[in-house]
């Protein structure tokens, strides 16, 4: 897969993608990350993007001109890829979604900042809209992270063990049983001898059991849509 993240700010993202899980899917050739920085495509001379809006208004509008020129420009470089905006008005993103996406060859994830963007770039890029969560952010770089981490992770061979992705919490529509690990008891607490009776079966049973019971209990509405799929016969 590649990713490209078109950013005011491409240095952002110099840490993230530099540890653990990103890290070594770039290096195994599983994902190519690629930075473009909006701000290159401007055309007067103090590179700005942006603007004040029409009709007044606090802050300022990123500019039509220099998105468009960027998506285009980095349209070309590789097989078209879908175009997503990063907005407080997309729909909002959640594993199904991450697990949509993993199957295309190629994102182009939008960052946008300021006040928004200028209303003719939603509409004539076509672009699907995406908000991690109802909660207001400076930009949309964190967002971009936050989906790029989430899709890589779900791409063959990203992962150490093919099925931790689908054990992870939300993977099958329910928050992840308990874990535990060494010593046996620590300050009093001490981990469920059924995880160390050796009893696969029984384990496997015990962790569904829990999985459901700890989505009853912090998730339940998550566990009403999946009820719900299952009368529905929509089981993703």
């Amino acid at each position: 897969m590649r990713i490209d993240i078109l950013t005011l700010f491409p240095e952002m993202f110099a840490s993230p993608f530099e540890y653990s899980i990103l890290k070594r899917a770039r290096e195994n050739g599983i994902v190519e990350i690629v930075l473009s920085n909006i701000r290159d495509f401007a055309t007067n001379s103090y590179r700005k993007v942006d603007d004040k809006p029409y009709g007044g208004g606090h802050g300022m509008v990123m500019m039509c001109q220099p998105l468009f020129d960027c998506v285009e420009c980095v349209q070309k470089q590789s097989k078209p890829g879908r175009i997503i905006l990063l907005t407080p008005q997309g729909k909002k993103f959640d594993q199904a979604k991450a697990v949509e996406l993993s199957k295309e060859e190629r994102l182009l994830l939008i960052a946008g900042r300021y006040e928004g963007f200028d209303e003719r770039i939603r509409i004539g890029l076509d672009a699907e809209q995406i908000s991690v969560g109802d909660y207001v952010l400076s930009g949309g770089e964190l967002p971009a992270m936050t989906i790029v981490d989430s899709v890589v992770r779900l791409l063959p061979g990203a992962l150490g063990a093919e099925e931790s992705a689908d054990n992870d919490s939300f993977g099958n529509g329910l928050l992840e049983y308990p874990q535990y690990t060494r010593p046996e008891e620590f300050r009093g607490m001490k981990a469920p001898e059924i995880l160390l009776s050796g009893d696969h079966g029984k384990i496997a049973q015990w962790r569904k059991e829990q999985s459901v019971e700890r989505t009853r209990k912090y998730r339940p509405d998550l566990l009403e849509q999946k009820n719900k799929n299952l009368d529905t016969g929509d089981i993703q």
